[in-house]
Formats: structure tokens, sequence, C-alpha cells
């Protein structure tokens, strides 16, 4: 079976969504929607517990992951949002970041640092991507 082209400006339900939400202009889901986002846990071997639009997780050492996307975002000019946790008895408050230069068009590098600014393992990490596909 041969894969074709459907084109169409708005997306409708068939009536059986209930509320006043039953369409949806298809420029909001290619300029709206997240294209890839991920959960991962990162103490002892780094594994993505779910994902979309990621290939795989790369543990670069204590609280530095690489994310590597299977299509690749356009530019590097993409927004990620992430956040991270880990067990109670741990200084809870932490921040995530990432250097100018670690956000390319195929990877993401993120370090979860706690608020004594020490790079940390995050029990759980969570973020998602917005932006163009390539």
């Amino acid at each position: 079976m041969a894969n074709g082209t459907i084109a169409f400006d708005t997306l409708s339900t068939s009536g059986q969504i209930t509320g006043t939400a039953k369409s949806l202009d298809t420029d909001y889901v290619v300029n709206g929607s997240a294209k890839g986002w991920f959960q991962f846990t990162g103490v002892s071997t780094a594994s993505l517990n779910d994902s979309l639009n990621v290939s795989s997780l790369a543990d670069n050492g204590t609280g530095t992951y690489t994310i590597t996307y299977s299509n690749n975002m356009a530019n590097t000019t993409y927004s990620y949002s992430n956040g991270s946790g880990w067990d109670v008895g741990v200084t809870n408050s932490t921040y995530n970041g990432t250097d100018k230069d670690q956000i390319l068009t195929a990877t993401l590098v993120i370090y979860h640092v706690n608020a004594g600014d020490s790079l940390r393992d995050a029990n759980l990490s969570m973020g998602s991507i917005h932006g163009d596909l390539a």
C-alpha cells in the first residue's frame, strides 16, 4: 500500500467529544505542540521511562545527560523546559541548565544542579521541547 498525502486546514470530531472545543486548526498542531518530551531516571544507570521524538539518552557523568532526537530540530533557537527531583532527605532545590553551545539540532545536553551548586543525578527528570522540526 502506498502512502499518500491528506490536506486539510481544520480537524473536526465526529461529535463524540463533549464541550465546545470540537475542532482544531492545523497551524496549532504544527506550531503550538511540543516536538518532543522525555522522562528519565538518572541514578545509577540512566534510562528513559518514556519519551516522544527521543531516540536515546546518554549519561555523561554525575548530573549531566545528553538527549538525542529521533527527528532533528530545524535550528538551535528552539525552547526546552526541564524539571527534576530526587529522594526526600536530600536538598530538593534544583535548577537545570545547559550551555548555549550544547543546544544542537540533533541533541540537547542538560545539567541537574542542587542548591549547593553541585552536579547531582536526578531520580526523575522530565522536559519538553518546542520549536520547528527539520
